[in-house]
C-alpha cells in the first residue's frame, strides 16, 4: 500500500508531463493505443467521478450557507464566461460544425477536479474551489445541455435529453455512489483516498490516448487550429475569471480559485458527451482531449505564478508595515 501511495503521489505531481507524453505517442504512433476503444471513455470517466465522490463530505457543501456570495459569483462566472468564450472562438475562427461542437462542449461543461489541486498549489481558496467544482457538477445535467443547445443548436442537432441522461449516468450517479460510501464507510475510504490520484491519472491518460490515437490522422491535418483554439479558450478562461472576481472586490486567494476554476474544465465529460451524443461528428472529441492535455500543463504553470504573486504581495505588505512603523 505504501508503494501505491508513493506511486500515486508521483502520478499526481507529474500528471501534466505524463498526459503530454502519452498524447504525443498516441499522435505519432497511434497503433500503440488503438486497443483502448472510444467505447471505454464513459466507464473510465465514471471511475474518475466515483473517485471524486469518495473525497466529498457534507462540509464541502456548507460553504454555500456561510459564504453564498462567493459561491454564486464563482458559479455564475463558470457557466457564463467559458460558454461565451467558446461561442466567440467558434465564430471568430469559423470552425466547422464537428470542431465547433467539441469547443462548445468544453465551454459548457462544469469545472474539472484538477482545479482543486492547482488552487492548493497556487495558495488560493481551496474551499471555494472545491465547492465550485461540486456545485457546477451537480447542475451540469441541466446547464450543460441547455447551454449547448442555446449556443450551437442552430448549427447542429442537440439532443438535450440524451445529454441530460448521459451526464446523470457517467457523472452524477458515480459521484453520488462515492459520496454515500464515504459517508457510511469513511474509515475504509480514508485508506484508499491516497491512491485516487493514480487511478484518476490512469483513467484520464487512457481517455486521451483513446481519442488521440483514433483520430491521429485528422489531428495531423487540422491540429494547429484545434490546439490554438483550445489554448486560447483555456487562457481566456483564466484571465476573465480573475478579472471578473477582482471586479467584484474579491480577495487574492478567492481570485486565484475562481480564475483556475473557470479556466480548467471537466474536459473528460466534454469528450464523453462528444462521443455519445454527437457520434456523427468524430472530430468533436478532439477539443476535449487536447484540453485535457493542455489545461494540466497551463494549470501547473499558472499555479506556480500565482504562488509567487502571493509571496510578492506578502513582502510588499510587510515593507509597508515596516515603513509605517518608522
Amino acid at each position: 500500500m505504501k508503494f501505491l501511495e508513493k506511486l500515486s503521489s508521483l502520478a499526481g505531481k507529474y500528471m501534466a508531463g505524463i498526459v503530454l507524453v502519452i498524447a504525443a505517442i498516441s499522435l505519432f504512433v497511434p497503433t500503440t493505443f488503438t486497443w483502448i476503444k472510444t467505447s471505454y471513455i464513459n466507464p473510465l470517466l465514471m471511475v474518475v467521478m466515483f473517485g471524486m465522490g469518495l473525497t466529498l463530505k457534507f462540509e464541502d457543501f456548507k460553504l454555500i450557507l456561510s459564504r453564498p456570495t462567493d459561491v454564486v459569483i464563482g458559479f455564475c462566472t463558470q457557466f457564463i464566461l467559458m460558454p461565451a468564450i467558446a461561442f466567440l472562438l467558434v465564430k471568430v475562427f469559423r470552425l466547422p460544425p464537428e470542431l465547433a461542437v467539441g469547443v462548445v462542449l468544453v465551454g459548457t461543461c462544469p469545472g474539472g477536479t484538477s482545479s482543486n489541486v492547482m488552487t492548493y498549489l497556487a495558495k488560493g481558496d481551496v474551499a471555494l474551489s472545491v465547492t465550485m467544482t461540486s456545485f457546477s457538477t451537480i447542475f451540469a445535467p441541466i446547464l450543460t445541455p441547455f447551454l449547448t443547445k442555446l449556443l450551437i443548436g442552430a448549427t447542429v442537432e442537440v439532443n438535450v435529453m440524451s445529454m441530460f441522461l448521459s451526464i446523470i449516468k457517467v457523472v452524477i450517479l458515480p459521484i453520488g455512489l462515492g459520496f454515500v460510501i464515504n459517508k457510511f464507510f469513511g474509515e475504509i475510504t480514508e485508506r484508499f483516498i491516497k491512491v485516487l490520484p493514480l487511478v484518476s491519472v490512469v483513467a484520464i491518460v487512457a481517455i486521451v490516448a483513446s481519442v488521440v490515437s483514433a483520430n491521429s490522422a485528422r489531428i495531423m491535418t487540422s491540429g494547429l487550429l484545434i490546439i490554438g483554439v483550445v489554448i486560447l479558450h483555456n487562457l481566456l478562461g483564466y484571465a476573465t475569471g480573475y478579472i471578473a472576481s477582482k471586479a467584484f472586490g474579491m480577495s487574492l486567494p478567492k481570485r486565484k480559485a475562481i480564475s483556475i476554476e473557470v479556466g480548467m474544465q471537466n474536459s473528460g465529460l466534454a469528450t464523453s458527451l462528444a462521443a455519445t451524443s454527437f457520434a456523427q461528428y468524430p472530430l468533436a472529441t478532439i477539443p476535449g482531449a487536447v484540453f485535457s492535455v493542455w489545461h494540466n500543463i497551463s494549470g501547473a504553470i499558472l499555479a506556480n505564478m500565482y504562488a509567487k504573486i502571493e509571496e510578492k504581495e506578502t513582502v510588499k505588505n510587510y515593507n509597508k508595515k515596516v515603513i509605517g512603523n518608522l
